[in-house]
């Protein structure tokens, strides 16, 4: 049996020539720090030709899921989110109890004169 070496033992498949130095070339690229309300710092980066004004200014922190903004003394406030209304709450944001009774009076008056009654 010959005990000639396996050139390709041991190696990871797509892998280069043995000893490669060089994986290709990367990007210049710069890092951008936000903050949420909690004082989470989230780091992101963003390649270095990009123009500031394409760099957001707020995120969603993936810690805590509030909004992160760049400046660490004053972190994005979180937005107020209104509380589910059903249907009838905004029909009475809209009607008075006044208007309500009256529309109400004459859907029934409606009703029994088709019925009859």
């Amino acid at each position: 049996m010959a005990t000639g070496g396996n050139a390709i033992r041991g190696t990871r498949v797509g892998a280069g020539p043995m000893g490669e130095q060089d994986h290709g070339h990367h990007a210049e690229r710069i890092a951008v720090s936000y903050w949420d309300a909690l004082g989470n710092e989230t780091v992101r980066y963003f390649s270095a030709v990009v123009s500031p004004d394409e760099i957001p200014e707020v995120i969603d922190s993936p810690h805590s899921g509030l909004p992160a903004g760049r400046d660490r003394e004053n972190p994005p406030a979180v937005a107020k989110t209104e509380p589910y209304k059903t249907h009838l709450a905004y029909v009475k944001e809209r009607r008075t109890e006044e208007e309500a009774e009256t529309l109400l009076d004459d859907a029934l008056q409606q009703l029994r004169e088709r019925r009859g009654l």
